[in-house]
């Protein structure tokens, strides 16, 4: 048999990478994330949990979104606060199966980290993923290994497809996952943590062991190594929830699956894939670090208009302002926007609208029918 793929190297699975290469790398990402777990050991409670809400949120929109799977982005914040205790936002719609199921298997991924990842353990992940059923037309075998028709993975138009990726047959299928879990369970003693999860990371996905759901669950068995790495840096529920990969690998969702493709032809040198895996987990903290700081303001916005008197709908408007952060709203909230997130009438809008620029809680930009309005941040 060619060996085309990287599975079909003849010491597959035994990767190998140039240490050179990854040192710097490895030395930023750790700076990063160690940078910001004592930021986050530092806040009090409440603000450590919306901190968490946050990112928790992040990820979990991301992960559902590098597979094209768009979640409504209230139930998630729903869920999340029922989860963590928080105050529930007013007018936040209940979650749906689908919302809970990934949130339950993000959220075991990160706990109880000294229980061995198995066989059983990832069949359940997989059926609270696809709690609400398959998430396309195709019916998919839910809970169980995929079928023994070839795994691949195509695009483009009936009969002009485009194969990025072939997995191993179904009849290799369970020694090579156990193989995997095994290693997992025992990985080699002075192989370096971050180093563990990128590798984890690109076999998993590379086995595609199930019909549906192996990334998201690529992602999740990630993050649990990553939290493992840590764990002895911070509190659980900061190590597994505050340095998650999933929203930076969607904001690189294009180049993920690129340096994925480029991998997966190669021979077993892993030394690109695990470059572009480091230079994410730091890009990601960083990241997070801007969630973190756009969190403190937001605690601080409400606490400066504790006496504003804000209605129910500018409450909505601003906290939809406030959850852009910290990236922002894109285009600022509009009248139109305020209408279709309010249920109101233009009038009605309007005169809220301008009533938070006159309270100073929110400042246009833009001119004509291009104003839009930004939150105004307190002066320091």
């Amino acid at each position: 048999m060619a060996s085309f793929w990287i599975w079909q190297q003849l010491d597959w699975p035994l990767f190998r990478w140039e240490d050179s290469a990854l040192e710097p790398l490895l030395e930023k990402a750790r700076a990063a994330r160690q940078g910001l777990l004592g930021r986050l050991e530092t806040l009090e409670p409440p603000l450590d949990r919306e901190v968490i809400s946050a990112l928790l949120g992040r990820e979990s929109l991301g992960t559902a979104a590098i597979e094209g799977e768009l979640l409504d982005a209230g139930q998630v914040r729903s869920s999340i606060a029922r989860r963590l205790h928080l105050p529930l936002a007013a007018g936040l719609p209940a979650a749906s199966a689908q919302v809970e199921g990934l949130l339950d298997v993000l959220l075991e991924a990160t706990s109880t980290l000294e229980v061995p990842l198995t066989l059983a353990t990832l069949n359940q992940w997989h059926r609270r993923l696809f709690a609400a059923g398959p998430d396309g037309l195709r019916a998919i075998r839910i809970g169980e290994l995929r079928d023994g028709a070839p795994m691949q993975v195509l695009s483009g138009a009936i009969g002009r497809e485009h194969l990025h990726f072939e997995a191993p047959p179904r009849d290799q299928l369970e020694g090579q996952l156990e193989a995997f879990l095994d290693w997992v369970a025992s990985p080699p003693a002075q192989l370096d943590g971050l180093v563990r999860a990128g590798l984890a990371h690109l076999w998993f996905l590379t086995l595609h062991p199930y019909e549906d759901g192996n990334g998201r669950l690529a992602r999740a068995i990630t993050d649990r190594l990553l939290a493992q790495d840590c764990r002895a840096q911070a509190r659980e529920e900061l190590a597994g929830r505050a340095l998650g990969l999933s929203a930076q690998i969607m904001r690189e969702r294009e180049a993920y699956y690129m340096a994925l493709e480029r991998c997966q032809r190669g021979d077993l040198d892993v030394t690109g894939w695990l470059s572009w895996f480091l230079e994410q987990l730091t890009a990601a903290a960083l990241t997070n670090g801007a969630v973190f700081e756009a969190v403190q303001r937001k605690a601080a916005f409400w606490w400066s208009h504790r006496h504003s008197g804000f209605n129910s709908r500018q409450q909505k408007l601003l906290n939809r302002l406030l959850d852009a952060e910290p990236e922002g709203f894109k285009g600022g909230m509009t009248v139109r926007k305020a209408i279709s997130l309010t249920k109101v009438s233009r009038a009605t809008a309007w005169r809220d609208l301008a009533e938070l620029v006159e309270q100073q809680a929110i400042e246009p930009i833009g001119e004509g029918r291009s104003r839009g309005y930004r939150i105004q941040w307190a002066a320091h």
